[in-house]
């Protein structure tokens, strides 16, 4: 008896731990399992899933399409001499606005205006050697009347005036020639446009294969070009055939407003390496806004549904096989609605498959099965209870964690 007697209080000591550690086990279950408990009651008292909906309308919807252009100049011309000739004069300015027929650079043109003179006095001698032979051959042909002269003699005379009127046309050819390199002396604008770098000065050599003395740019109107899909192609298509396509084209920059245009080309193949189309759009441009090398967004609607079913597009759920939509019954029950997405635009969802009128479920679809019961909530308050629900967990983790 005396020998186990020692081994009495260890046995006690134990006991006395194992009894506390039970009651923390049992203290910290309880917290544990206190917000959900709580959370499965609030389910159960009231029953319904809070929810945000929203009503199926109907209505002509435009197809926006929407692409990246870049400005292009309706044409441009590089202004070439027609002659060797050194610059005499230069009438412009580098980036100088001009209109069509606006003199541009003067040539040194005296070698040309000494052809012409010698052309002209070349025709002047031919011109007086026929009528001479002229006058001539009517002296022979008066003769021939009289017998005096055979036919052969009056042949030469009718030869000797028709080789001098061919002298004459050749010289007057050759004399407009020279006038016209005369006038290759004033070089004036062939369109109406901006001009680029000016790459000659007085004094400078020019000739026809060297490089070129200014570009011209016209600028109004002016072109964006950009490519869309080739599946657009038929929609598009039908659209230019009722008529002018109209074109929006947005500035990069907050603030900048849509440039209104019109739908100039469509290209007559498709790039087989990219699979889309090349397009032209025309804009007026007057305050030359539009510059050439320029990006710009472009938007066109080239078709419009007729009568088309729109929900929000956040309504639209996808389910292993199809999309649907939740929808809201009398009863306040939903069913799952299978539909089609014909089209996504500005945060809405063209669908069919659902009746116009209906009220879908829009916010809240993740907590959801078909027929289950839910409440109308406004936006955000679905999310709002989210983080108070997590709050309320980290606070309880918190209580926990605190020895006191």
């Amino acid at each position: 008896m005396q020998a186990n007697a020692p081994a009495t209080p260890k046995r006690r000591l134990w006991l006395v731990a194992a009894v506390i550690l039970l009651l923390g086990l049992a203290v910290g279950a309880w917290f544990w399992r206190a917000p959900a408990d709580a959370a499965k009651a609030k389910g159960k008292k009231g029953g319904a899933v809070p929810v945000v909906s929203a009503v199926a309308a109907q209505g002509d919807v435009a197809v926006r399409l929407m692409a990246n252009g870049t400005v292009s100049a309706l044409q441009t011309v590089e202004v070439r001499p027609q002659i060797s000739a050194t610059i005499k004069a230069v009438h412009i300015k580098e980036g100088q606005y001009v209109r069509q027929g606006e003199r541009l650079f003067t040539l040194d043109t005296r070698t040309e205006a000494a052809n012409l003179a010698k052309a002209e006095a070349q025709v002047t001698k031919d011109r007086a050697d026929l009528a001479n032979a002229e006058r001539n051959f009517e002296r022979q042909r008066e003769l021939f009347r009289q017998k005096f002269i055979s036919q052969a003699a009056l042949d030469v005379a009718q030869n000797q005036v028709d080789g001098l009127r061919g002298q004459v046309a050749v010289n007057q050819a050759a004399a407009e020639s020279s006038r016209v390199a005369v006038s290759y002396g004033e070089i004036a604008a062939p369109i109406a446009g901006r001009t680029g770098a000016i790459a000659v000065h007085p004094g400078s050599l020019v000739q026809p294969s060297g490089a070129a003395l200014v570009s011209i740019a016209q600028i109004d109107p002016i072109n964006v070009s950009f490519t869309l899909p080739e599946h657009q192609l038929a929609a598009l298509q039908q659209a230019v055939a009722k008529g002018a396509v109209a074109v929006g084209a947005t500035l990069d920059g907050a603030g900048q407003e849509a440039r209104r245009g019109r739908l100039a080309f469509v290209d007559n193949a498709v790039d087989t390496s990219s699979g889309t189309i090349r397009l032209k759009a025309e804009f007026r441009n007057p305050d030359a806004r539009l510059w050439p090398g320029m990006f710009v967004g472009v938007t066109l609607a080239p078709q419009t549904l007729i009568g088309a079913i729109t929900v929000p597009v956040q309504a639209v759920q996808t389910g292993p096989e199809k999309k649907f939509i939740y929808v809201i019954g009398d009863d306040m029950k939903v069913t799952a609605a299978p539909v089609q997405v014909r089209l996504i635009q500005d945060g809405m969802a063209v669908v069919e498959g659902i009746a116009a009128g209906a009220r879908v479920v829009m916010e809240g679809a993740q907590n959801l099965r078909p027929g289950s019961v839910v409440a109308e909530a406004k936006a955000g308050d679905e999310a709002g209870g989210k983080k108070g629900k997590k709050k309320a967990e980290a606070g309880a983790q918190d209580k926990r964690a605190d020895p006191q």
